[in-house]
């Protein structure tokens, strides 16, 4: 019999607190090996944290909507019904548990700390792991999730895999059943909470981190390039494609990717002991969070994958991201970054490094221009500015100047290549 410590777990490296946003156990009630305990939100995202062990949530110290650093005890879970009431007192009596005692006993009784996990990294045996949608959903059905096989990152159970369990098969969308952007509806910016005017509004905890990041960002030395691209092609191209569910974002993603297999040192990134080049093109795309922040959601290999695949794709990450489901690898895990704020109807800016990678770079609206060529004559052309923004630690100007104009070359005069 015992008393077990549970701790706010670390979800990514760069994680130093959490906030509870939601206890799916109240205290007394039974929680089994594997059980989904509450739901922590980290950096970017919210995450199922589960139990090793089973017995019975005796009291909980940090309620939910509150934060607590990692390592700190945020409840006590007791072995039997009869330990309840002793775990009540030590925890009135105790002061939360530091990281730095982690691994000690809550009292001199038999007692261990209750391991907790994340779903991103199960153990070798099998355990439940299921978004709530799922659980909810199976619970609904009377589903037993021990029977089902998840379709999910790293196992997990999502809505779907319960659906079809069920006989209800969730719809398959054809890249031509996809629906295309609506290119003649302005897009607004996520409009935060409202917050009487006067009033100082707490940051959350995805704020918080990329005030974190972008002061990290003022360490490193950058210096910016801008470009002047010619659209036409593109532009025509999204207009045969976007019937299909091609995005410009994946357009876009793509020529970047593929101009990447030609000038790796872009792709790479500052380390103590040298230069990290990448194996891998991951493309991290910045994108704003209804309730402020934003996050850069990752099209992995996008230089491998059609252009169809990265639309799917990236359709999933951006409704996953806003409803704060995204697993750490599928934020952390780009090697360049996109920004694009011509969607708004931003001619040209500049975007901050962020940490970890060697460049960025920004994208303004593709607009019409009158545009004189080398013999005088004049033409309306449509035309874009981007601005690059790279690490000047490891890259040159003669690297982002070469790097840009072959971003330029592809898009002006092949950007048939991007479907093949």
């Amino acid at each position: 019999m015992a008393i077990h410590e549970v701790f706010m777990p670390a979800l990514s490296s760069t994680m130093t607190e959490g906030k509870i946003v939601s206890w799916q156990k109240s205290p007394g009630d039974k929680i089994e090996k594997g059980e989904t305990v509450l739901i922590v939100e980290s950096d970017k995202a919210d995450m199922d944290v589960e139990s090793f062990y089973e017995g019975y949530l005796a009291t909980i110290i940090t309620p939910a909507g509150e934060a607590a650093p990692v390592g700190n005890t945020i409840a006590l879970i007791a072995e039997t019904q009869g330990e309840i009431e002793q775990a009540k007192q030590k925890a009135a009596s105790a002061t939360p548990a530091t990281p730095a005692a982690v691994a000690q006993p809550v009292a001199a009784s038999p007692v261990a700390a209750t391991a907790v996990v994340a779903t991103p990294t199960p153990p070798k045996n099998r355990r439940i792991i299921a978004s709530p949608r799922a659980r909810k959903l199976a619970k609904e059905l009377n589903l037993d999730l021990a029977t089902l096989t998840g379709s999910g990152p790293n196992g997990r159970i999502i809505a779907e895999d319960v659906e079809t369990a069920s006989g209800r098969p969730a719809a398959v969308q054809t890249p031509s059943q996809i629906p295309a952007p609506a290119v003649s509806k302005p897009m607004t910016a996520p409009t935060p909470a409202t917050v009487p005017l006067g009033q100082v509004a707490p940051m959350n905890t995805l704020q918080n981190a990329v005030v974190r990041n972008m002061t990290a960002s003022l360490s490193v030395p950058v210096f910016r390039v801008g470009y002047t691209i010619t659209t036409d092609g593109l532009d025509q191209l999204y207009k045969q494609l976007k019937s299909k569910g091609v995005t410009m974002t994946a357009l876009l993603a793509k020529a970047v990717a593929m101009t990447l297999q030609k000038h790796p040192i872009l792709n790479a990134s500052y380390v103590e002991n040298g230069i990290q080049y990448r194996a891998g093109i991951n493309i991290a795309i910045a994108v704003a969070m209804p309730d402020g922040g934003l996050i850069t959601p990752v099209l992995k290999n996008a230089d491998q994958i059609d252009l169809y695949s990265l639309s799917r794709t990236w359709k999933d990450l951006v409704e996953r991201s806003r409803a704060k489901q995204l697993q750490p690898d599928e934020y952390s895990s780009g090697t360049f970054t996109l920004s694009n704020l011509g969607m708004f109807g931003v001619d040209k800016f500049d975007a901050i490094l962020p940490p970890g990678q060697g460049s960025i770079l920004a994208i303004g609206a593709s607009r019409p221009q009158l545009v004189v060529s080398a013999d005088g004559s004049m033409a309306v052309k449509r035309q874009m500015q981007v601005n690059i923004t790279c690490d000047h630690r490891i890259i040159y100007g003669a690297d982002a100047a070469t790097f840009l104009q072959s971003l330029a070359k592809l898009i002006e005069t092949n950007v048939q290549s991007l479907t093949m």
